[in-house]
């Protein structure tokens, strides 16, 4: 899960607050047509309008909307959508949720498409390419954080893929809900050959919010890891905690999981309501990801640690039930968070995934069902993550428009 439109630390600052109310979106939603190029009267570049579905405030469904991307910049990648992953946070964001969302709100940050044009400057990347991009879309690529690859810390303030301020003009940034996307060269990531484009998506938001702990924390063929939960992100973190070598366990308040877990190569359930089978497993475990998206209580998990070991939160974002901390002390165990990856990590996390052969779960839908998905999220009804095939924007916008 990433967190959309929040500044360092967490928490929105007056600056980041009053430079956000100010700021104007990437286009009017009046624009008819899409990809469509036309010439700014403003800057003598062309825009391209560009078409995707928006929620207007926080009890409206989401629904097609007409809009303009950014001119080109010289380092800029323009890319035709071809799929979306549909995250958790999209769901938060667009209810406002988390009371930061600007409307209207094009959510949308686990994104695979090609590439239709380049910048003047841009190298890395020509038409056709096959691309990708995940929860950022540009920093200051000048402060300490972004010299050693941890773009999603920038002491200057990220620029968030979608309902965040554009670093340069201001403007709120639309997410991957949408046809078409421009976005800096440097935050732009290669979708290694063979990799199903499709499947790739949910792995620009899931896939590297559980790779990048199991990196932090040294995850590898002696290492012991639980998974708190087994939804979108916990069976990520299963199968890619296998592919490093880690003995995986998944804990779970019911059975209900077992078979689940099993057959994603789990080596076992932990049913973390059954006191003895809690009492057995304490100390055995090093690392703990708990990818839970609800407030819930961490304390019977902390005995489960093993000195030194770590229990890391990608999941809830906001308040817990207050820890105990004798375990914590007795144990010198701790209790840490952790927020998606830079752009280096999350391109060794694609590059890994395709040696691997490691890919999520996914169920395709139409543009047009994306409400009903974010119903059947919010009742964890997905196996175990949707992605949106965006060859059914036209005709569904079409149908409603």
């Amino acid at each position: 899960m990433a967190l959309i439109g929040i500044g360092q630390g967490g928490s929105l600052s007056p600056l980041t607050l009053s430079g956000m109310a100010a700021a104007t979106n990437e286009g009017a939603g009046a624009a008819s047509g899409t990809g469509e190029a036309f010439q700014s009267p403003h800057q003598g570049l062309l825009i391209m309008k560009t078409i995707g579905y928006a929620a207007q405030t926080a009890g409206a469904p989401l629904a097609p909307f007409t809009f303009e991307r950014r001119p080109l910049r010289p380092n800029d990648v323009a890319m035709e959508i071809l799929y979306c992953g549909v995250c958790h946070s999209d769901l938060h964001t667009a209810r406002n949720d988390w009371g930061w969302t600007l409307y209207p709100a094009v959510p949308g940050h686990e994104i695979v498409g090609r590439v239709t044009e380049v910048g003047s400057a841009v190298n890395r990347y020509k038409v056709g390419d096959a691309v990708a991009v995940g929860c950022l879309v540009d920093s200051c690529q000048e402060c300490d954080h972004c010299h050693h690859g941890e773009e999603q810390f920038c002491s200057n303030g990220r620029t968030d893929t979608y309902n965040s301020p554009d670093r340069i003009s201001g403007a709120i940034t639309y997410g991957g809900y949408s046809k078409h996307l421009v976005v800096r060269e440097e935050f732009v990531l290669r979708v290694p050959e063979g990799l199903d484009l499709a499947k790739t998506a949910p792995l620009l938001c899931a896939g590297i919010t559980t790779y990048s702990p199991l990196r932090t924390w040294n995850v590898g063929p002696s290492s012991r890891v639980g998974v708190i939960g087994l939804g979108g992100l916990g069976h990520m973190a299963v199968k890619l905690a296998i592919g490093l070598g880690a003995e995986v366990t998944v804990m779970s308040r019911t059975k209900d999981k077992a078979a689940d877990a099993l057959a994603l190569g789990a080596d076992r359930l932990l049913v973390s309501t059954d006191e003895q089978a809690m009492a057995k497993a304490q100390s055995g475990f090093d690392l703990i990801i708990d990818t839970v998206p609800v407030k819930h209580d961490l304390n019977p998990y902390l005995p489960l640690l093993d000195v030194d070991g770590t229990l890391v939160l990608v999941g809830q974002v906001g308040p817990l039930a207050e820890p105990n901390t004798v375990p914590m002390i007795l144990g010198r165990r701790r209790i840490a968070g952790s927020l998606i990856g830079g752009i280096r990590e999350t391109q060794e996390m694609l590059d890994f995934c395709a040696r691997k052969n490691i890919l999520p779960e996914c169920e395709m839908i139409r543009m047009d069902q994306i409400n009903e998905a974010f119903e059947r999220l919010e009742h964890a009804d997905v196996r175990y993550r949707f992605v949106i095939d965006m060859a059914s924007l036209d005709s569904s916008a079409g149908a409603k428009a």
